[in-house]
């Protein structure tokens, strides 16, 4: 195996290939750069407020806990700060009014991203995709971006009574393919995707690519890092 591929801690035990049957793939910051846009749409509600517009940089930052989340972080411009009840709640549906009518102006695949797939639908895998994106957005994203046939089930973040990191949607994901959840996968970009994926007892693949709130994505508790889908698929085996 290239060792360039892949870069995980010496203390891992994992050998690769992995046997799985199931990965479960993230969308924003791992199928999709929808930081663009994201990022539009926040200041198009920061405009219609009367506030001060941000850069995309900065909004990029606010990225990986959903939209509401990102909303508050636009508004008060810290992670994990509570703007005032009554500010959110105007703010929230002018956000998701401007992100809806501004979705895939400049969202695209990842490099790798249609190549990995097509790799991993040739040996076989099952494929799904698990956001925590809320499925009004999920899904005109994926067929505008030719992606939405790629997945047998696609969770988004209000298709369950839990999202992201709560390891409910895996286990849901696992069980819809009759799989155990070591035989399961997970590719994502951040920190709730490696805390969901530990919980549920899943292997956690990271790409270096997508967003993680600004952190570092090499911190995060993953079996490894590979800089593509493409790469992911030569790091796995169909297990038989």
């Amino acid at each position: 195996m290239n060792q360039s591929l892949f870069n995980h801690t010496e203390t891992s035990k994992i050998e690769f290939p992995l046997a799985v049957k199931v990965v479960m793939i993230d969308l924003d910051g791992t199928l999709l750069n929808t930081a663009e846009d994201l990022a539009l749409a926040a200041n198009l509600m920061l405009k219609d407020l009367g506030m001060p517009e941000q850069s995309a940089s900065t909004i990029r930052s606010y990225i990986g806990k959903g939209i509401q989340r990102l909303v508050k972080r636009t508004l008060t411009s810290q992670l994990d700060g509570e703007p005032d009840a009554a500010l959110f709640a105007k703010a929230l549906p002018i956000y998701e009014k401007h992100y809806a009518n501004n979705l895939s102006v400049n969202t695209r695949p990842y490099p790798g991203v249609l190549e990995g797939i097509k790799a991993m639908q040739q040996a076989g895998f099952k494929l799904a995709c698990i956001t925590n994106k809320a499925e009004a957005f999920t899904l005109p994203l994926l067929r505008s971006t030719g992606l939405y046939d790629s997945f047998e089930i696609v969770l988004s973040g209000d298709s369950l009574p839990r999202k992201k990191p709560d390891p409910l949607p895996l286990t849901h994901i696992c069980q819809h393919f009759n799989a155990q959840p070591q035989e399961a996968l997970l590719i994502g970009d951040s920190l709730n995707d490696a805390i969901a994926a530990r919980a549920a007892g899943c292997h956690v693949f990271c790409v270096p690519y997508g967003y993680n709130e600004g952190r570092n994505v090499h911190d995060l508790d993953c079996d490894t890092i590979v800089e593509s889908l493409i790469d992911a698929s030569k790091l796995i085996k169909k297990l038989s």
